[in-house]
């Protein structure tokens, strides 16, 4: 299995960042992993572990501590330091606490990796991501969230379970917030080229009511909560999530994510970060898509926006 060339950097040794530094490194996402974090117990045992295991995983090293110089020359850096979500609490509410514990950490990251892209996957990602810009002065490119793009996934997959059809064949994306806003684009939504909304059942007729459509958005916006209750915080999914778009950057892909960008004038929104797809590769996003939507969801995307611009204001960004 070979590597793909690059450092890459994980902040924060908890459940959903041990799973990235895991997933990466099964997936070959970065030749060298570092997963750095304040508690050196926890950080020495989750680089241990995995250090264990690499004798399976290919040509990728794990390395990791406590000592910030360990960043030093990433290419890209994601975070998932923070407090995490409690059952029944928002991602929203998370943005106070959170958006302190980025104001110290983002300037020392900067200082050892001025050319990475960094990606945050700490919620709530979205109004951090305006956290972190801003903080960093950089492109807003250069400084993104995962956004939308587990949400997206999980909606795939749903798709995929309910018509049996295979993932891959399912286009679809959730856009907006990472959190209670989000919402699909079913305008434009696909099965193997076939209009979602065309989709016809196996007895005949459409195979997605309105209804449908709704309780399936519904799971999505939901699904976190679910896994949160059941085992306290959710962790491979957003793991394997966030090394897909590290591999997006350093393999130059120039894949389409819905990943989360400070925006500058799309759909008429500015200032607000929020997912929308996007051409994610070397250096970052190099492009946010306009796709087409109908009214409705312009409306619910300029609801989305408010909602994260009104969290950002609180924090006074």
């Amino acid at each position: 299995m070979a590597a793909q060339a690059g450092k890459l950097v994980v902040v924060g040794a908890g459940a959903v960042g041990s799973s990235t530094a895991y997933a990466a490194l099964i997936r070959g996402s970065a030749r060298d992993v570092v997963l750095y974090d304040i508690d050196q117990a926890k950080v020495d045992a989750e680089v241990l572990d995995l250090a264990h295991g690499t004798q399976f995983t290919g040509a990728s090293s794990i390395t990791g501590g406590t000592d910030i110089s360990l960043t030093a020359g990433a290419d890209v850096v994601v975070i998932t330091a923070g407090a995490k979500q409690k059952p029944g609490q928002t991602r929203l509410e998370l943005a106070g606490t959170n958006a302190r514990i980025l104001e110290a950490l983002m300037p020392q990251l900067l200082e050892h990796s001025p050319e990475a892209v960094f990606v945050l996957v700490t919620n709530p990602c979205d109004v951090l991501t305006v956290v972190a810009q801003r903080i960093a002065g950089l492109p807003a490119g250069r400084v993104f969230a995962s956004g939308t793009v587990l949400d997206t996934s999980r909606l795939r997959w749903l798709l995929g379970e309910r018509v049996g059809v295979s993932r891959s064949s399912v286009h679809a994306y959730i856009v907006g917030e990472h959190g209670d806003t989000e919402f699909p684009l079913w305008a434009c939504a696909t099965i193997g080229g076939v209009p979602l909304r065309d989709w016809a059942a196996d007895g005949g007729g459409k195979a997605f009511s309105p209804e449908a459509l709704e309780e399936l958005a519904q799971q999505v916006r939901t699904a976190a909560y679910r896994v949160i209750e059941g085992k306290g915080a959710t962790n491979y999914a957003i793991g394997l999530s966030a090394a897909r778009i590290v591999e997006a950057v350093l393999g130059r892909e120039d894949a389409v994510l819905p990943v989360s960008t400070v925006l500058s004038g799309q759909h008429g929104i500015d200032g607000v970060a929020l997912s929308l797809p996007s051409v994610v590769g070397a250096g970052g996003v190099r492009r946010v898509l306009e796709v087409p939507m109908d009214d409705g969801e312009l409306a619910r995307l300029a609801r989305s926006a408010e909602a994260l611009r009104a969290s950002a204001r609180s924090l006074g960004y």
